[in-house]
């Protein structure tokens, strides 16, 4: 994968493209399993699947990344609230829908 500037043509621009998305949804498939592993530690801990304070914790800590490299972090913020979101209706779907603060 190329770095932008040295991508000559719309070509290799979307080829670079592609193989970046192809990282990034790795990425989340691994994130996923942890939430899969979450879901198995709060059942034996009794944690409900939403617990507030880690939900903003998350989505502070994904502005906070954006800014230190150059991303819009509310543009971060509100992807991390998604997938946050997400996170918590598959964790839900087997915990139940207890929440805490």
């Amino acid at each position: 994968m190329q770095i932008p500037n040295d991508c000559n043509t719309m070509a290799e621009l979307r080829e670079s493209i592609d193989l970046l998305d192809a990282e990034i949804m790795s990425l989340l498939s691994k994130r996923a399993e942890y939430i899969d592993r979450a879901i198995t530690l709060k059942s034996l801990e009794s944690l409900p699947a939403r617990i507030d304070d880690r939900v903003e914790y998350v989505a502070m800590r994904a502005r906070e990344n954006a800014v230190k490299l150059g991303f819009d972090p509310d543009l971060a913020e509100s992807i991390w609230r998604q997938l946050i979101e997400w996170s918590i209706e598959r964790e839900e779907a087997v915990l139940g829908t207890e929440t805490s603060s």
